[in-house]
């Protein structure tokens, strides 16, 4: 999903800094509601997990150029329902922050329309997540339909994100359009594969029930609603 510099040139980045800016406000608001109800250990504890997931996703998982952008696996919606939504939120923020910093400085100025595209799915899907999933029902216990609308969901997001930039910025020629296609064509490959980590990741903390608990993960991964 990372965006391929000279997609977007020119003043028109400037977009992208009020966009990450809405994300950005929007990541905090949860963290503060996050600290309120957890405390500030807790959150700290999760981004810091989350940071370092989001951080090994990008820059150690296999990933491929296609198209206008690349196909990662990003596991948004893992992270949303082990971690809970603000500490996804920060944590891929700061993992992707810190892969540009350090190994891709190239992608720095499309960091505003990076992180747009890797948050405002993941609040789409927190926002789905209330209407799917009854509040008598703990994450552990999702069914796989559950699991694969929440990251179909979250996938479908980034590639109408991708679609925007690439759109927004080099038009609807031809060859945009194609890059476009064969971007969100492969991302199939990702919407089979993420629901399936997402059940064997809750299968696992479901098995390590009262072990897995407490400050590190969010209360709604073993507790009802």
């Amino acid at each position: 999903m990372h965006i391929e510099p000279g997609v977007v040139n020119g003043a028109k980045i400037v977009l992208s800094y009020a966009t990450a800016a809405g994300a950005g406000g929007y990541a905090f608001r949860l963290a503060a509601d996050t600290v309120r109800k957890q405390g500030a250990g807790s959150l700290a504890l999760r981004t810091a997990a989350t940071t370092l997931s989001v951080f090994t996703f990008f820059q150690i998982l296999p990933h491929f150029p296609v198209g206008v952008s690349e196909v990662h696996f990003i596991f948004g919606s893992t992270l949303f329902l082990i971690f809970g939504a603000a500490p996804a939120a920060l944590g891929l923020a700061l993992g992707l922050l810190l892969q540009g910093l350090f190994f891709v400085p190239t992608d720095l100025p499309q960091y505003g329309m990076n992180v747009t595209t890797l948050l405002v799915p993941l609040f789409a899907i927190g926002a789905l997540a209330e209407r799917i999933i009854p509040r008598h029902t703990a994450y552990v216990d999702l069914r796989y339909g559950q699991a694969l609308s929440l990251s179909s969901a979250y996938q479908a997001g980034i590639i109408a994100w991708v679609a925007f930039w690439a759109l927004y910025g080099a038009g609807f020629g031809v060859e945009n359009l194609k890059s476009i296609a064969t971007f969100g064509a492969s991302y199939a490959l990702v919407i089979v594969v993420e629901p399936l980590v997402d059940l064997a990741v809750l299968a696992l903390a479901k098995s390590l029930r009262g072990i897995l608990d407490g400050a590190l993960v969010t209360p709604r991964l073993h507790h009802a609603g």
